[in-house]
């Protein structure tokens, strides 16, 4: 059973400080879950098609979902609201699980709703379906 899920979130013109500072803020929101752990991995390579100087990781995390039947439901439920809370800045999301990606980077709300609700439910052994 998949039970990780690696998350790399990016930002635009953020800077180092506030990288490690909004880390920490969704690490701390995952760790409230149903979930093992929560782990900060260190710094991964920009997304392809960004330019290397105008963006700063923001979190690179490596989700460990446990057997909940919910967690992966839950995981991608706070990331989504995290993602929506940043709509003042250009972020984007890369999701891993196995072998599977999700990558969003300027989609409208819908959009990101519907590409989790397929993401949840192709993992719908590691977690519940929306």
């Amino acid at each position: 059973m998949e039970n990780t899920l690696h998350i790399l979130l990016t930002e635009e013109d953020v800077e180092p400080e506030r990288v490690a500072e909004l880390t920490g803020y969704l690490r701390d929101e995952l760790l409230d879950l149903d979930v093992d752990d929560v782990t900060a991995l260190p710094g991964g390579e920009v997304p392809p098609g960004a330019r290397a100087v105008d963006v700063a990781q923001i979190g690179a995390l490596l989700v460990t979902l446990g057997s909940s039947a919910t967690a992966l439901n839950q995981v991608m439920t706070v990331v989504r609201s995290w993602l929506g809370r940043r709509h003042a800045t250009h972020s984007s999301l890369h999701v891993q699980m196995g072998d599977d990606v999700l990558e969003v980077s300027d989609a409208t709300d819908d959009q990101v709703a519907e590409a989790f609700k397929i993401f949840v439910q192709r993992h719908s052994t590691a977690g519940a379906e929306p």
